[in-house]
């Protein structure tokens, strides 16, 4: 099963030929790479990351509805 996480974007940078950026996801941050959604987000932009890659531009509140969702899934599933 794959699933992506929404987050905000609170830093863009070069590394050579990628777009890298950092994403703050409700308070833990990860460097992730912004290459896939390059021109159509910036600061303060919502993207959606799955496997340390940005896949897609969200508006902010469809990344809030994503996270309560995400968030409400807590504890549903029984791990043997």
């Amino acid at each position: 099963m794959c699933i992506g996480v929404p987050g905000r974007i609170t830093s863009i940078k070069k590394d050579g030929a990628l777009l890298m950026g950092v994403v703050d996801f409700g308070g833990a941050t990860r460097e992730v790479c912004l290459s896939y959604v390059e021109g159509d987000a910036g600061i303060g932009d919502y993207v959606v990351v799955h496997a340390g890659f940005a896949i897609s531009a969200v508006d902010e509140d469809e990344a809030r509805r994503t996270l309560e969702l995400l968030t409400g899934l807590s504890g549903t599933v029984d791990v043997p």
